[in-house]
């Protein structure tokens, strides 16, 4: 009984072994199997399909393609599903919060040298803005930001809209003051002066926003990486401020 029952046991576990080691191959090949078919079926290139991964539930596949857009598939792409995920024990929408957690970034990863900054009283709290100049909610924004006190804020120079966009930003990164020149035409409407200088970082603010999957304005950080998208007023930026920790070092 002894001769026979080990070497059973040492198949069995040689067995499971191999299979530890040949399931995460596997999973890999079946997720670029179901990347090249999600490409196939969107005609659009791979590349355009940032991740493909197997979740939990029901051994479906997240798809998440390089625009933020996340729907979910079977290993053979025979339908796909595009809404929430909602985990019927504990009542959480499991979409929600893995497209919370994409949408959240590093904050202390920001260039911020890239951005034109004002101070508020102290400047002791941090918000970062990308705003496109000619974007109406941007201007509906900045009067609100006026309103918050002591804090700093960094406006990215988004320009997405239009070549006028473009020059605009350009004119008011080359100001003198730049935070006046921004100010005085965000809020008040007085069209920043033609100006030129080494202009370089409104078309890194393009490709920075490029890869945040900006696809509109005004966007907002706060310190933590969340994000808000659109116009808040001031008292629900204070909300969100005074939810978060100080942030002092500017």
């Amino acid at each position: 009984m002894t001769f026979v029952f080990r070497p059973l046991r040492a198949v069995l576990l040689m067995v499971a072994a191999i299979s530890l080691l040949t399931a995460p191959a596997a999973r890999a090949d079946e997720a670029g199997n179901v990347r090249k078919a999600v490409a196939a079926f969107l005609s659009v290139p791979e590349t355009l399909v940032e991740s493909v991964t197997r979740i939990p539930q029901g051994g479906l596949y997240e798809v998440l393609l390089n625009n933020g857009e996340l729907f979910y598939t079977d290993k053979a792409v025979s339908f796909v599903v595009v809404g929430n995920i909602i985990d019927t024990k504990t009542r959480e929408n499991l979409t929600r919060v893995r497209l919370d957690k994409l949408a959240s970034i590093d904050f202390k990863s920001l260039p911020l040298e890239q951005a034109v900054k004002r101070v508020n009283g102290n400047g002791k709290r941090v918000i970062v803005t990308f705003e496109d100049p000619n974007c109406g909610f941007c201007k509906r924004l900045g009067k609100e930001l006026q309103k918050v006190k002591d804090v700093s804020i960094y406006t990215f120079l988004y320009p997405i809209l239009s070549d006028d966009s473009t020059a605009k930003s350009r004119h008011i990164w080359c100001a003198k003051d730049k935070a006046a020149a921004w100010v005085e035409w965000i809020v008040d409407g007085k069209a920043p002066k033609a100006a030129e200088c080494d202009s370089k970082a409104i078309d890194l603010n393009v490709e920075l926003g490029r890869k945040l999957r900006l696809t509109g304005t005004p966007v907002m950080f706060f310190a933590n990486g969340e994000r808000t998208v659109g116009y808040m007023d001031a008292d629900s930026i204070n909300r969100a401020l005074a939810s978060l920790p100080d942030k002092a070092d500017k």
